[in-house]
């Protein structure tokens, strides 16, 4: 009888151990199987609308699912995974956002001479998981993106040949049994590129070194205190630059058109000051907003504040070079309308937007000083 007994206990013994091995085995099977990469991702991709321009609405990205393998081995270059934290940066809008939307506008910093390519794909790695672990994280990711994308080419006007319509944010979840990591990268998508049309790296370098010659021509006659640099800055954008009204004239948007083609609109204007202004050491910030003029005739426009001193003003170069109609040049007086202009001055006629984009993030601006400037 106990013999019977042994024999039924050992025969439960072998079944669980048969059973645990079982187990074991199907749980190994799926670990490795769902570290197969092109299975267990799943990949987010947003586009970001470019500025605002005088001629469109703003506009909040756009949010696009796609299957990582859609991206064709092409549109991705050699990257490098970018090592944050250690990159110091002192830009006005850049100090007003949150920890991760920096991350972001740093890693476009340290990539800046890779980005000249508009292939290069930059890896930011797991730095976000704590993020995308979140209840609608992807969205949350995809806010700081939008924002780090916005402030960087406001702060940095010289990277004008960026089309961050093209510009792809993509999310990889990755499982490996209960453990959720997650990898973001930045690259071109199914873009060709994420340059503006027209534009490719040797075009980029070209166009640079024109500029570059045009600036360091400009620092060579801006001399004296602030006031004098910042007026022979202001001067020289108004005396060397046409207001293009056919809005059709290439590069008008940007420090090229302004400093090189001698063509531009207001969203020019106030990049090419805040350009000059940046190589002078000199704070300064573009202005986004709208603006009425002396038809009564509100419209989008772009301009900028300047601080001399502990004092901010405010510099409408746009409007200091007003287009004549039926030709001729403006009076001598209209040069300096909007030059150095206090609070007093500006909101009769200028009103700033909190956001670049709708939707977007809400900016503080300096606070202008309530009387004009006085020499």
């Amino acid at each position: 009888m106990r013999s019977k007994i042994a024999t039924f206990i050992m025969s439960l013994i072998i079944i669980l151990i048969i059973g645990v091995l079982i187990i074991f085995g199907i749980l190994l099977y799926t670990e490795i199987t769902q570290y197969d990469l092109s299975k267990g991702v799943e990949n987010f991709v947003s586009t970001v609308t470019s500025i605002a321009r005088e001629e469109e609405n703003l506009s909040t990205p756009e949010y696009i699912e796609r299957d990582l393998n859609e991206l064709s081995a092409e549109t991705v270059t050699n990257s490098s995974k970018v090592e944050v934290g250690n990159v110091t940066i002192n830009k006005y809008y850049y100090n007003q956002l949150e920890d991760s939307a920096k991350i972001f506008y740093e890693a476009f910093e340290k990539n800046k001479e890779n980005m000249k390519t508009g292939t290069y794909q930059i890896e930011l790695g797991d730095i976000f998981n704590d993020v995308l672990s979140q209840a609608n994280g992807d969205k949350l990711l995809g806010e700081y993106y939008q924002t780090a994308v916005e402030t960087y080419i406001y702060d940095n006007p010289e990277v004008f040949y960026l089309d961050v319509n093209k510009m792809y944010l993509n999310i990889e979840k990755i499982t490996r049994g209960s453990r959720v990591t997650y990898n973001v990268f930045i690259n071109n998508g199914d873009q060709a590129n994420y340059l503006e049309d027209g534009y490719n790296e040797q075009i980029i370098k070209a166009r640079l070194a024109e500029i570059e010659n045009v600036v360091a021509q400009i620092k060579t006659l801006a001399v004296g205190n602030t006031y004098e640099k910042i007026e022979t800055v202001h001067d020289y954008i108004v005396e060397n630059t046409s207001y293009d009204t056919t809005i059709s004239m290439p590069d008008i948007y940007n420090v090229y058109g302004t400093l090189v083609r001698k063509s531009s609109v207001c969203e020019g204007y106030a990049k090419t000051f805040k350009l000059l202004m940046d190589e002078l050491n000199i704070p300064c910030v573009i202005v986004i907003g709208t603006a009425t003029n002396s038809s009564g005739e509100t419209e989008n426009h772009a301009w900028n504040y300047v601080q001399i001193g502990n004092s901010w003003y405010a510099v409408d170069s746009t409007w200091d070079d007003p287009v004549v109609v039926g030709g001729g040049e403006a009076r001598p007086a209209s040069k300096y309308k909007y030059f150095l202009k206090g609070s007093t001055t500006m909101s009769k006629d200028h009103t700033p937007k909190m956001q670049f984009t709708e939707n977007g993030r809400s900016y503080t601006y300096p606070s202008l000083n309530i009387e004009d400037y006085n020499i």
